[in-house]
């Protein structure tokens, strides 16, 4: 699987290795800076090898701010990821460039989601997504495995795809039915089962959809 490239500069070790094997368990790949002088140099010289940085903007030596010419020079869009909660902090942050503010503490599924909508509005977000000989072709709205083309229902696909890119996050039936079928939605959670039970029977990938006892679903890898 290709997968999107995302730089932490961050200087806390608890948070950066949180950060890693979070964003690594819903499928992208990470590298992280623990200061301002060493992530200075990363981009310095990047080659196109990252398509999102997300940045502490207090950092030993030059700070978040001092680094946003530098990825705006190389085209890397920017998260703020920051306790700096002022309006004039969020201001100047969002005024210099970045895409994004997100303020600490803050929840992990609010960021996957932040951080997606940065890649697809930059463009950057990866056109397929793989799974065990299973390939989704995101601009064809199409899903392939072992190189036949598999017929989805709309709602299938979309379920389909939101735990791939999710993956080994459990989720009730509610926030699917939220995430998929949308809050104005009226029917009943069974609806989510019989969705994946026919993703089940479909594609041999969605074999590795979980069921969680008394709670939802989860695709784990």
């Amino acid at each position: 699987m290709e997968k999107n490239k995302i730089l932490i500069i961050e200087d806390e070790a608890a948070i950066r290795e949180l950060l890693c094997m979070n964003l690594e368990a819903v499928g992208y790949e990470t590298e992280t800076a623990c200061d301002g002088t060493e992530a200075e140099r990363k981009i310095r010289e990047d080659r196109g090898e990252y398509d999102l940085a997300l940045v502490d903007v207090m950092l030993p030596g030059p700070d978040g701010f001092d680094l946003i010419e530098g990825l705006n020079g190389k085209e890397i869009p920017c998260i703020f990821l920051t306790a700096k909660a002022d309006v004039a902090s969020k201001v100047k942050g969002l005024r210099l460039g970045a895409e994004d503010y997100i303020v600490k503490p803050f929840e992990m599924m609010e960021l996957f989601a932040r951080v997606e909508n940065v890649l697809k509005r930059r463009r950057k977000l990866k056109s397929t997504v793989e799974l065990d000989g299973c390939r989704i072709d995101l601009a064809g709205h199409k899903v392939y495995e072992d190189g036949e083309e598999i017929q989805l229902k709309p709602m299938e696909y979309d379920l389909f795809l939101f735990l791939c890119r999710n993956r080994n996050v459990a989720f009730t039936r509610n926030q699917l039915l939220d995430k998929i079928w949308g809050g104005d939605y009226g029917g009943e959670t069974r609806t989510v089962d019989v969705h994946v039970a026919s993703l089940r029977k479909k594609l041999k990938a969605a074999s590795r959809i979980q069921t969680i006892p008394k709670l939802g679903y989860r695709l784990e890898v």
